[in-house]
């Protein structure tokens, strides 16, 4: 099974930035931790502070991906290109957010991805991507 993890702008300073909204760990801790404990899954992970690498990657890999759990950061509340890319692609994707973004500024409140994603966990630190790991791993495949 191939579960891809793609993570957006500002990502990849996990454990460097904003530790109260983000925590004190790096996300290549986490994933490794990841995928040591997950081995019946290849995760796969992707991340870029370009807009159009997002959107590359989840073409190349959005037909082919048991399941996509995505961190857009800040491209979740203003990029319609991210959203088009992910309705135009037909794996699931499941959108996670680090912090509870409803608690955040009014702008951070909207996002353009939601409507065309399966599901959203927001707000429980980095488990929110262990959660969309579990969901993936949970559903039976032929």
């Amino acid at each position: 099974m191939n579960i891809y993890i793609v993570n957006g702008p500002n990502l990849n300073l996990l454990g460097k930035r904003e530790k109260t909204w983000y925590g004190n760990k790096s996300f290549s801790s986490f994933l490794q931790e990841l995928q040591n404990t997950y081995t019946q899954a290849k995760i796969n992970y992707f991340q870029s502070n370009s807009e159009g690498d997002l959107i590359n990657h989840l073409h190349q890999i959005g037909f082919s991906a048991h399941g996509i759990i995505l961190n857009a950061g800040g491209y979740t509340h203003s990029s319609i290109a991210l959203s088009d890319a992910i309705r135009a692609i037909s794996a699931d994707v499941i959108e996670v957010h680090i912090s509870n973004i409803y608690k955040r500024e009014s702008y951070r409140q909207h996002s353009y991805l939601s409507a065309h994603v399966l599901g959203t966990i927001t707000g429980l630190g980095l488990e929110v991507y262990r959660l969309a790991l579990e969901y993936f791993l949970s559903i039976p495949r032929p």
